[in-house]
């Protein structure tokens, strides 16, 4: 019998398989067993209402995906009374994943959603931040901290800061974000991405640009997951273009405790399912009794510890 037991800080998951935020919906539940799952993560939330960004939301690119949804939001109290009541018919953890523009109004719906049945939140600090022209709170460790600070005085609930792919200071905002209080990193979101047609000659999507999501941004967010597990104590969750079986055992290889499935419910909506079934096999396989033998194995002593980046061939 394998373990698949997981341990997010104080939290216990049933297995390592969780949703990325913004794919996935109480529709699963005429899908698939949603207890199968090792967590529920919901589509962020805003404390106001909000329709999201102009259509066209969403376009393919080779390979993946482009979005710019926007984060449309029925607003907090609706949430609170009509989607956390719905998932807390399963024995399964909730975490509920926020947005907001201001350290202030991240605070308050932060304050807002810890109710009972939520066990943990998100923090999407990826979005735009109104107080720093635009740019995400996750681009710059000062920031980071500032607003991890706020929700840490906010909130008793576990803290996940979901962390971007659009810096350059990877490491800097992961223990930035662990220092400010957060028990565990999402690694990564989407990165920031353009497609155009060529014979219309405009963007793919109303909003010019989007997220990339899919395979194409899993070397990256691995890389990342890599940097961070390396640089902090709290777990780091993984998440970028995990659609293989493969996926998750490099991502737990390389550090990450857990992981998120996103684009591929799309492709399929009993991908996480199916997935959890070939990671067992996976293990059975190689002999694992306990998924945390996985978890940073990855042999890198050779590797010089200071060297994060590589040249490339011309």
């Amino acid at each position: 019998m394998v373990n698949l037991t997981t341990k997010i800080g104080n939290l216990t998951l049933a297995n390592p398989i969780m949703p990325a935020s913004g794919t996935f919906s109480v529709d699963l539940s005429g899908v698939f067993d949603l207890n199968q799952l090792g967590a529920h993560v919901t589509k962020t939330i805003t404390e106001e209402k909000r329709g999201g960004n102009p259509t066209p939301r969403v376009c393919e690119v080779r390979g993946s995906m482009l979005n710019s949804i926007g984060i449309p939001s029925k607003g907090i109290d609706h949430f609170i009374d009509n989607v956390i009541p719905f998932y807390n018919q399963y024995d399964v953890p909730l975490i509920v994943s926020i947005s907001a523009h201001t350290v202030d109004d991240f605070a308050r719906i932060c304050e807002r959603v810890s109710v009972p049945g939520v066990d943990a939140i998100e923090v999407n600090i990826s979005c735009p931040n109104i107080e720093q022209d635009g740019k995400a709170f996750a681009m710059r460790p000062s920031t980071t901290h500032s607003v991890m600070t706020k929700l840490r005085c906010a909130s008793d609930l576990p803290l996940w800061a979901k962390l971007s792919p659009n810096t350059g200071e990877t490491i800097e905002v992961a223990v930035a974000a662990e220092e400010a209080g957060a028990d565990a990193l999402v690694v990564s979101n989407t990165l920031l991405s353009m497609a155009i047609d060529i014979h219309s000659r405009k963007p793919k999507l109303g909003n010019l640009m989007g997220g990339l999501s899919g395979p194409s941004l899993k070397p990256i967010a691995l890389r990342m997951a890599y940097q961070c597990a390396k640089s902090v104590d709290i777990p780091v969750i993984g998440c970028g273009g995990i659609s293989t079986v493969e996926d998750i055992v490099e991502y737990l290889i390389a550090g990450a405790t857990a992981i998120q499935v996103g684009t591929a419910t799309f492709i399929n909506p009993n991908a996480m399912v199916t997935l959890l079934a070939e990671l067992e096999a996976f293990l059975k396989a190689q002999n694992i009794q306990d998924i945390s033998e996985l978890v940073g194995s990855v042999r890198d002593e050779d590797a010089a510890d200071s060297v994060v980046f590589m040249e490339t061939a011309p």
